[in-house]
């Protein structure tokens, strides 16, 4: 199965050090290949140094791709996460 959805990046820091690490921590966790991308960049949703280097700021669109037995939850779980600033206060 093969799914993917657009997400916007709302927290102030963006993707950085710490909002990365929670992503890859999360992907791990689904039995599903995760692949973001924004603009001409892609990266694994279990990479930080990856994720990080997309330089994914506040108000970027960015497009999640999950390809596996786990893409929906996966996908619904990442989505949420970014929905949610990455837990993060600001």
């Amino acid at each position: 199965m093969r799914l993917e959805n657009t997400f916007l990046i709302k927290n102030k820091l963006g993707l950085h050090a710490r909002a990365a690490t929670v992503l890859a921590q999360l992907s791990v966790q689904f039995d599903a290949t995760i692949t973001l991308f924004q603009d001409d960049k892609q990266a694994a949703g279990d990479s930080v140094l990856a994720l990080m280097l997309l330089e994914s700021s506040q108000g970027k669109e960015v497009k999640v791709v999950c390809e596996g037995p786990d893409a929906e939850p996966a996908l619904s779980a990442i989505g949420e996460l970014i929905d949610q600033r990455f837990n993060e206060q600001e």
